[in-house]
């Protein structure tokens, strides 16, 4: 069965005791980031499958000679190399509070202690939690939180009294192409400096991964790949191939498995990773580094989906008057169906794509009112007016 609700937290520092069930599990599928972590199935593997051969008469056998081998220096462009370029960058962030504790990622983003993470990876401190963050040489530090955004799930926190640190190169995920080559390194279930790889398997994937307290949603156009991405890795660097942060990894689509006794948990990785792309989220880093307060691009409109009986596209529930979008003549009941070049199938869509500009930009907008087919240019709002 499926399930498309959309839910992410930072890994557990302790996972979850569960008891063993008789009955077959139930799959669902389900977006998350978080959840329990367990190393018991490779360990249950091998303590099941011992040596089975013969009590019979022993035979004699032959033993390999080890052989001297000079280690190879790792290719330019290999996976070897992206992790050796990058893992200095990346950190392990535990989080403690008084609604639990859990673990996640961060990339460095300056010598002096600047680190960008996810916002929902440090929300479980919250006012007086504590944030630790430990580095790559495996020297630690406790860190503050300079900025947090929900809407877009980034944080940027500042580690204490550190100093020449590697900073990660920043890159242009506008440049990435669907087949490409990409890294992801993180923590994920806790285990620092893990790297993995895949592809880039999709581009501007609307992600909706929840919404704030006033009822807007976490919804970004991610970068989908099949890089293994597991709870703990939020917060951490997606690379190309180069070394260079094209995203942050923030949530998967798992199998979700429910037992006979009701008892229900995610599974991790299944190829389905979701990546904030790191062009649209910059300038609001660049705030939060600074001690601002995030903005955020808006039409000044509240949209629903599509019915059956309607044409695809983000249908205006309601104009806010003297917005931009108003000025531009929308109306309620109108299906907007484009932006620029983009073309939009559902609200998730409008507002994923509505994020990734910056308020004073000039979009051209579609939409259909009843047969008829218009389109306007505008300049968005912000949502800090």
């Amino acid at each position: 069965m499926s399930d498309d609700t959309y839910s992410y937290g930072p890994a557990p520092v302790q996972p979850k005791k569960r008891r063993a069930g008789l009955a077959a599990a139930v799959v669902a599928t389900s977006l998350v980031v978080g959840g329990g972590a367990g190393l018991g199935g490779a360990a249950a593997w091998d303590a099941t499958h011992d040596d089975t051969r013969s009590q019979t008469a022993s035979q004699p056998s032959e033993s390999a000679s080890p052989v001297a081998q000079a280690e190879a220096p790792a290719a330019d462009g290999s996976v070897e190399q992206v992790a050796a370029d990058v893992l200095p960058s990346v950190v392990k962030i535990d989080v403690v509070g008084q609604e639990g504790s859990g673990s996640g990622s961060g990339i460095i983003l300056t010598s002096d202690g600047t680190i960008l993470t996810n916002n929902h990876v440090i929300a479980v401190a919250g006012e007086s939690g504590r944030i630790t963050v430990d580095f790559a040489d495996g020297s630690t530090a406790d860190a503050t939180v300079l900025g947090a955004d929900p809407l877009t799930d980034t944080a940027v926190i500042k580690a204490e009294g550190v100093d020449d640190l590697t900073a990660a190169t920043i890159g242009k995920s506008a440049n990435l192409a669907v087949g490409q080559e990409v890294v992801a390194v993180g923590s994920p279930f806790g285990l620092d400096a893990t790297v993995t790889s895949g592809i880039v398997s999709a581009l501007d994937r609307p992600v909706n991964a929840g919404s704030d307290g006033g009822g807007n949603s976490t919804t970004y156009p991610a970068i989908q790949t099949d890089a293994a991405i597991n709870p703990g890795n939020s917060g951490g660097p997606l690379v190309d191939m180069t070394g260079a942060v094209v995203g942050i990894n923030s949530s998967i689509r798992t199998a979700a498995s429910q037992s006979g006794f009701g008892e229900q948990s995610a599974s991790g990785s299944i190829g389905l990773g979701f990546a904030i792309p790191i062009d649209e989220v910059m300038p609001i880093v660049d705030q939060m580094s600074a001690g601002e307060t995030p903005t955020h691009a808006r039409l000044g409109i509240q949209v629903g989906n599509p019915t059956a009986d309607s044409a695809e596209g983000a249908i205006v529930r309601e104009v806010t008057a003297e917005s931009t979008a108003d000025e531009a003549g929308l109306e309620s009941g109108d299906v907007i169906t484009g932006i620029d070049d983009t073309r939009i199938t559902d609200a998730n869509s409008l507002v994923a794509t509505i994020r990734s500009y910056r308020p004073g930009d000039t979009v051209e907008v579609s939409w259909l009112r009843g047969e008829e087919e218009q389109s306007a240019e505008l300049v968005l709002d912000s949502d800090g007016e």
